[in-house]
């Protein structure tokens, strides 16, 4: 028997140091080439570091949580034969999956060597002890939380009896959960208390917010916005050209709204340096589209939104909040906006100050759509009203800018034939 020593690979662009954010393996586990065996998270990513042996885990190198150096030892494999006796950096990572929820299937089609216990495999339901860690993704994780499901409890059907998503609907689809409890235990008292680790995205989401706040010379402006031209319109579109297009949400219709208010706001799509002391006003308008996931919020970008017609921002759109929900997005999609749009859809609430995703000096913040009676041309009417809650870096935009900007991107929406009049 040898040793197999794997390194923390070089994940390029001159990282000098990863956090380890979750095992999927543990001491005694045996693997297989190509499996998963950890997490690893770069400033904008999360890389999967794969197995390149088979054979026995019989050391790690670190914790969840632990920020380690380029080239230090990840883990040991015990292999058969005389093994690696020259010790390498792991193999190239699997391509990065940024902030998003883990693919957990990535090695199905290659299963471990053994079940974690022939329990594993009688069903959706199965005992576990009450201190033993089930694997599982940290999106499973969530949304086994979210659905008031014990992991503990749930059959695994992915490697090494590592709980899938698929695994907590078969749960469910048992009558398993705990929602099939007694109702008068909605009423029994609670002592549990749960420590959670700021690790992985959830420490670089921190990180950055903090950040923000602390750089950022943030000032919020809301403005009340009708939309029920707008809406029409969009109404129209989709029932004319939905099948064959794809159908319109507000969204692109924003975007278009920001390219074109852009154009004399030159100052506003900028980036700031604030340690070189260099503002950068950009032609291209590359609008970041705040999105939400399983581990936390992400910021695909639209690239190049003044060319794109709406479909084509609409398309797109959809599909970079696919790619960052399911955990697809590479770094180049999340990374390098000018300006970031962020949007509650239904939840968003009447206003808000959203924070600013730095190096950028602007971010325009939608809240939701609500029915009103407004005054117009001296009568009463039910008008659809939105507020738009934008925030600005006060070291580079000027109120009176800001307040221009935000009443043009206003009289675009509400006279919506200005937004492709050229």
């Amino acid at each position: 028997m040898g040793t197999h020593v794997i390194k923390m690979p070089d994940i390029g662009e001159g990282i000098a140091e990863v956090e380890l954010s979750q095992w999927h393996v543990k001491v005694g586990d045996l693997v297989v080439e190509d499996q998963v065996l950890a997490d690893v998270m770069t400033d904008k990513a999360m890389v999967d570091i794969p197995s390149p042996v088979h054979g026995k885990v019989i050391a790690l190198g670190g914790q969840p949580g632990e920020v380690m150096a380029v080239g230090s030892i990840l883990i040991s494999i015990e292999v058969e034969g005389a093994g690696n006796l020259k010790e390498s950096a792991a193999p190239a990572p699997v391509k990065d999956t940024p902030a998003a929820a883990k693919v957990e299937a990535i090695v199905e089609s290659k299963p471990a060597a053994a079940p974690r216990s022939a329990a594993v495999c009688q069903g959706p339901m199965v005992a576990r002890e009450a201190n033993e860690r089930p694997l599982a993704s940290p999106a499973v994780r969530k949304h086994a939380l979210d659905l008031g499901i014990q992991l503990r409890l749930v059959r695994g059907s992915g490697p090494a009896g590592r709980v899938l998503h698929n695994d907590l609907e078969a749960y469910l689809a048992q009558g398993q959960s705990n929602a099939s409890a007694p109702a008068s235990a909605a009423y029994a008292q609670r002592n549990d208390e749960e420590q959670i680790q700021v690790i992985g995205m959830r420490r670089k989401i921190a990180q950055r917010m903090q950040d923000a706040t602390q750089r950022a010379a943030h000032f919020s402006y809301v403005e009340e916005i009708d939309v029920t031209a707008i809406e029409e319109l969009r109404a129209h579109l989709n029932e004319k050209h939905g099948a064959s297009r794809g159908k319109l949400t507000l969204l692109p219709f924003l975007v278009r709204a920001l390219v074109v208010a852009l154009r004399d706001f030159p100052q506003i799509n900028a980036r700031y340096d604030d340690e070189a002391q260099v503002i950068t006003r950009l032609g291209a308008v590359h609008v970041g589209v705040a999105t939400q996931s399983d581990i936390g919020l992400m910021v695909p970008v639209v690239r190049h939104a003044e060319a794109r017609s709406l479909w084509d921002s609409a398309a797109e759109i959809s599909r970079l909040a696919n790619a960052a929900r399911n955990g697809k997005a590479s770094r180049d999609e999340l990374s390098g906006s000018s300006i970031t749009l962020t949007s509650l859809g239904a939840l968003g609430g009447i206003v808000s100050t959203p924070v600013l995703n730095l190096p950028e000096v602007a971010i325009v913040g939608v809240n939701k759509i609500v029915e009103r009676p407004m005054v117009v041309k001296g009568q009463v009417v039910i008008r659809k009203m939105m507020n738009l809650s934008s925030s600005f870096d006060h070291r580079v935009v000027d109120g009176m800018d800001a307040a221009l900007f935000i009443q043009a991107i206003r009289g675009l929406i509400e006279q919506p034939a200005t937004l492709f009049v050229e």
